[in-house]
């Protein structure tokens, strides 16, 4: 009977040895798998596979600034959001890019079919200095009548929104702004290159394009609910000009180029300061 029991426990033994090591043969399998599954690439385009975008969209780039001036890189957000405001250069920039868009907007108003017209202007603006001062400076304009026109602005005032802000230029923040083109020079072989400490140019794509899809979910959701309360049973649009810096609008337009990444953003056409430029869903 001993015999038997010790028999018995020997072949347990062995199979739990079996089994062990039949799970040691596994792991590796599932260690690449795990490693297969943790490297799938995040989205990086939100608007990539969009079908469509209910408002339409303007990339405003801020007027001249102190830094421009100084020819200095400033993307620290601990500096930027207290520094390097407009130079009156960039002042008179802003107040004539609002100028002109409030005339379009009216002109454009008064001639278009009731399908197209559209509940007002929302401007959402990096909070940088020169950025929220082009924001003010613009919508300013907006908001005084134009022969006896008034154009209604979302909240009735610029929204702030951070994931406007400069992208930033790490170790090269602070210098001249020549340096940008050493990191221009990695970003179409590697947009998801970090040299010299910068924000990648897919994070800065991820992050706009975010912004944009939730924006217009957002306007949607607010114009359907002021339809709904007044009766109305046609969704109104909004014009959104999103104030912004140079690198980051030439980024966010590869995303409305449904580009997959950000490599080609600068072999688009370059938005000089206080241009504004319809962004359209290609």
């Amino acid at each position: 009977e001993d015999d038997i029991m010790t028999m018995m426990r020997s072949f347990q033994l062995a199979n739990k040895h079996q089994r062990l090591s039949s799970l040691l043969l596994l792991l590796p399998t599932a260690a690449r798998a795990l490693s297969t599954s943790s490297s799938s690439p995040a989205i990086i385009n939100h608007l990539l596979h969009r079908p469509h975008l209910t408002h339409s969209y303007y990339a405003l780039r801020h007027g001249q600034s102190l830094a421009n001036v100084a020819k200095i890189i400033s993307s620290d957000p601990q500096i930027s959001t207290v520094q390097h405001g407009l130079s009156k250069v960039g002042q008179e920039q802003a107040t004539l890019a609002g100028s002109s868009f409030a005339k379009q907007y009216l002109n454009a108003a008064s001639s278009s079919s009731k399908n197209d017209n559209y509940k007002g202007v929302a401007i959402f603006s990096s909070d940088f200095t020169r950025a929220r001062e082009t924001a003010t400076l613009f919508t300013q304009q907006l908001q005084q009548l134009h022969n006896h026109q008034e154009i209604p602005i979302y909240t009735n005032d610029i929204v702030l929104e951070t994931r406007l802000r400069e992208r930033y230029f790490g170790e090269l923040n602070g210098g001249p702004d020549d340096q940008y083109q050493k990191v221009w020079d990695v970003d179409c072989t590697n947009p998801n290159h970090d040299e010299f400490g910068v924000e990648a140019a897919n994070c800065v794509l991820e992050r706009t394009t975010r912004l944009v899809t939730e924006l217009d979910e957002l306007l949607s959701s607010c114009t359907a609910a002021s339809s709904s309360s007044s009766g109305g049973e046609e969704e109104q649009k909004w014009k959104v000009v999103l104030v912004a810096h140079g690198d980051v609008l030439q980024i966010m337009q590869t995303g409305f180029l449904r580009h997959e990444d950000a490599a080609r953003h600068r072999s688009l056409e370059h938005l000089e300061t206080a241009t504004i430029r319809e962004l359209i869903l290609n």
